[in-house]
């Protein structure tokens, strides 16, 4: 049965450029709520909508990431499978 670890998929780097471009999106967002010539009430609801969005994009990422990682964890059960009943078939063997 081969052994093949789980392959990390982005660098030191990217995390880092990933977050660097969340924290100034988020920034920039607040700075451009915050200057609006508009009431309270009006820069509040942008706010709280901001925040939602986030939350809530962060909710999908995580559930497709668990139902990715899920696949493949049955794909690696199926192929262990597969490679044991070609280990333990004998083509040579009388029927």
């Amino acid at each position: 049965m081969s052994d093949t670890p789980v392959k990390q998929q982005s660098t030191a780097a990217f995390y880092g450029q990933a977050v660097a471009s969340f924290g100034v999106a988020m920034g920039a967002t607040a700075v451009g709520i915050f200057n609006l010539e508009t009431d309270a009430w009006v820069r509040a609801f942008l706010g709280i909508a901001v925040l939602y969005l986030v939350t809530s994009a962060f909710t999908l990422a995580k559930v497709i990431r668990d139902r990715q990682e899920a696949g493949q964890i049955v794909n690696r059960v199926d192929q262990a499978r597969l490679e044991k009943l070609l280990a333990e078939h004998d083509p040579l063997q009388k029927l």
